[in-house]
């Protein structure tokens, strides 16, 4: 196991940061050589005033003017070297933790009503990379310099010195005006942005129902809103942003004209020399930059504080997942054990007290109403929802005693809402494995029955499905889902709805399909609204409210449903 997965999940972004402290370390050296150079200038203007013109010494003045050239190219030299490392920091950093994010993307509408977040933890940690990459950090690491550089000036009389604390003073007192302004409408910018971009991304996916039911103007109001709401927010800490930026350089020209007024001064009353005055002046200007670079990235600076605490939230709630011993390919029994399940988010069960068992070859057919429980039965006998009570075992061990991507190549799964990724057609049957095996991707596609309708693509199982999927109608997407669920000869397959938009041949070639698994001592559940699905199955489930009402052999069962629905029918129609 890694050290990083040793560590609490909370640490992983300051693990990754640990692991850049020499890069770190090296920006901070290269730092102090390039605050030391940037004394440079003003020893230079110092040594002209003083000497040079006092002298009237050309050759002074041209080596001086060599040296300077030689030392200003050490600090262009410097200055790329470290923007070179930061930008480099941010992208180890975003290596080190991107995966997991991504994995936690695809978590977390499973375990979290809050879904409008979409890919926001992957925009944190790119705001996080950016910045680092910026001119931000840069201030950072030169904002110790700013005393120094102060002290510098006291040198040169204390009045100067003061003069120059007082224009300090007053930045700071900016820079936290502008936080106290700001934060609260950079974090809802924030927030807005999220539900804006997941309200396009569902218009986008619903494109031909928005077209359709003539709900574009509706949806593009509803987008428009929450632009707008952002934009809002966006101007105000603009308009905030664009006055204190302002200011601030309006200030630091106004103390660098004050400095050298002072210095005149001086110079006239032959307290400092005309060199002092030109090099308190500059030296006062560099001393107030990085507060200045500090403002005018104050913006980036409360993104990137407010990112980096929301991936350390997150972390923090999803802890890795444990290693664990591994175990033998199930091939023998489902035991559902008095399960609770709610959705993600919820305090409301949608499943309650659930128990039945199941053996290798047997077919489960599972019927209700809407609304009964059946497809939160189906997540999560897959293991996509959490049980709150209860135990799922295959061959009696509970599902999440394996790791969930281990446990995947055991289970075939076909949801209600069928999607397919980006890619061909053998990519989506295989689940876009590293290295499929063909051999593998075509027995799934002949145990679905899709075979024959695959080679008559236009490049058969190369065809690239694309993103909107249009290549496919429903009914072929349906059953290109089903070959994937088939993909790696699991276990145990749940099927969904699996014939919802399946024509009568695709239900002859699903039934097909259930018995020749179950011949295969494979266990099958189908959850179903129309009988063709369970004409394979040998045993069915009845749900109503979330609790099962009946189970047990499929004929049985089916004559106590039907019994009690002319009881029923009797009844309504004597009141």
């Amino acid at each position: 196991m890694s050290t990083s997965n040793q560590l609490p999940p909370q640490s992983l972004i300051a693990v990754a940061i640990k692991q850049c402290r020499n890069a770190l370390t090296s920006v901070a050296v290269f730092s102090f050589f390039a605050n030391l150079l940037m004394l440079t200038g003003p020893l230079f203007m110092l040594q002209v005033y003083d000497r040079v013109l006092t002298s009237r010494s050309l050759p002074t003045l041209v080596v001086l003017t060599l040296l300077v050239g030689v030392l200003f190219a050490f600090l262009a030299l410097i200055d790329i070297i470290r923007s070179r490392l930061l930008l480099r920091v941010g992208q180890k950093i975003d290596f080190a933790i991107h995966d997991k994010l991504f994995k936690m993307v695809l978590l977390l509408p499973l375990i979290s009503k809050a879904r409008g977040n979409g890919t926001q933890p992957v925009r944190d940690i790119d705001q996080l990379r950016q910045f680092l990459g910026s001119a931000g950090p840069i201030a950072l690491f030169d904002m110790p310099w700013v005393p120094i550089y102060m002290a510098v000036v006291f040198l040169f009389h204390p009045l100067l010195g003061f003069a120059t604390l007082g224009g300090i003073i007053i930045l700071v007192i900016i820079a936290l005006v502008n936080e106290a302004l700001t934060a609260k409408h950079v974090r809802d910018i924030s927030g807005i942005t999220a539900q804006r971009n997941a309200l396009g991304e569902a218009a986008r996916r619903n494109a031909e129902a928005v077209r359709a039911l003539g709900m574009g103007n509706a949806v593009t109001r509803m987008w428009s809103d929450l632009h707008g709401q952002m934009l809002d927010r966006s101007r105000q800490v603009g308009d905030v942003m664009g006055t204190l930026t302002s200011t601030t350089k309006s200030i630091r020209l106004l103390l660098q004209s004050l400095i050298l007024a002072l210095g005149a001064y001086l110079a006239v009353q032959q307290l400092v020399t005309p060199g002092v005055m030109i090099a308190a002046s500059i030296i006062t200007s560099r001393a107030l930059a990085p507060i200045e670079q500090a403002i005018g990235n104050w913006r980036n600076f409360i993104g990137a504080r407010q990112s980096y605490a929301r991936l350390n939230k997150i972390l923090l709630s999803m802890p890795e997942e444990d290693v664990k011993t591994e175990l033998p390919v199930p091939a023998k029994t489902l035991s559902v054990g008095n399960i609770i399940v709610a959705p993600p988010g919820s305090k409301m069960a949608s499943v309650q007290g659930v128990s039945f068992n199941l053996q290798a070859g047997d077919g489960l057919g599972i019927i209700g109403p809407s609304a009964a429980g059946k497809s939160s039965l189906a997540r999560a006998i897959v293991g996509v929802w959490p049980l709150s009570k209860g135990s799922i075992r295959l061959d009696g061990a509970a599902i999440d005693q394996w790791p969930s991507e281990v446990l995947g190549q055991h289970i075939g799964y076909l949801p209600q809402d069928i999607e397919l990724f980006d890619g061909t057609v053998a990519q989506n049957i295989s689940r876009f494995e590293e290295q499929p095996s063909d051999e593998n991707i075509v027995a799934a596609a002949n145990l679905a029955g899709i075979h024959e309708m695959i080679v008559k693509l236009v490049d058969g199982y190369d065809t690239e499905i694309g993103e909107s999927e249009s290549t496919l109608s429903a009914g072929q997407r349906q059953r290109v889902g089903l070959a994937r669920a088939l993909y790696g000869d699991p276990f145990l397959i749940v099927l969904d709805e699996p014939n919802s938009n399946l024509d009568s041949d695709g239900e002859v070639a699903l039934t097909y399909t259930i018995r020749e698994l179950r011949k295969r001592k494979k266990i099958v559940i189908v959850v179903a609204h129309r009988p063709s699905a369970i004409d394979a199955v040998d045993k069915v489930l009845v749900m109503a409210e979330g609790s099962l009402k009946a189970f047990g052999p499929k004929n049985e069962v089916l004559k106590k449903v039907l019994a009690s629905a002319r009881s029923k029918k009797s009844i309504d129609l004597v009141g």
